[in-house]
């Protein structure tokens, strides 16, 4: 299949990911303004205003740094709370339904995997294309036994 993109590919939610940045980075000088400029505060509590525009710019860059990396030798998935990498034939299906909140890939062993780097959030169109070129990828590079298919 010669439309397969070159590896290393890197798929994530763009316009997600730049409204969730650019909104922790609002938050964050909001607070920390509004901190400066209440006189009644004292130190203690003008910190903890900051810390928590901190603290909220640092879950929002988390919510952000979702993707899904492809390369020669398999995916690496990297969610909120984790990043697992996959050998090539460890994904037997890429799905993102009608509804789904993003891409999940069911595995060998028998479990699915959500990769939230394919997302349907903002851009519908551009995760269904990027699911596409996943399942195509996979499809491309994942050896099947044989006997499976005869069976």
């Amino acid at each position: 299949m010669s439309d397969l993109p070159t590896l290393p590919v890197t798929f994530r939610p763009g316009r997600t990911r730049a409204v969730l940045l650019t909104a922790g980075v609002a938050i964050f000088v909001v607070i920390s303004v509004v901190a400066l400029l209440l006189e009644q505060l004292g130190p203690g509590e003008r910190l903890s205003f900051i810390v928590t525009g901190g603290l909220i710019f640092w879950v929002l860059a988390q919510l952000a740094r979702v993707r899904v990396v492809a390369d020669e030798s398999g995916v690496t998935v990297v969610n909120i709370a984790g990043k697992r990498r996959l050998d090539w034939a460890e994904i037997l299906q890429v799905n993102l339904r009608p509804g789904d909140p993003w891409v999940f890939l069911n595995l060998s062993d028998g479990t699915s995997l959500p990769a939230l780097g394919i997302q349907p959030g903002i851009a519908r169109e551009r995760a269904i294309a990027d699911a596409r070129t996943l399942r195509a990828l996979v499809e491309a590079r994942s050896v099947r036994d044989p006997e499976q298919d005869q069976g």
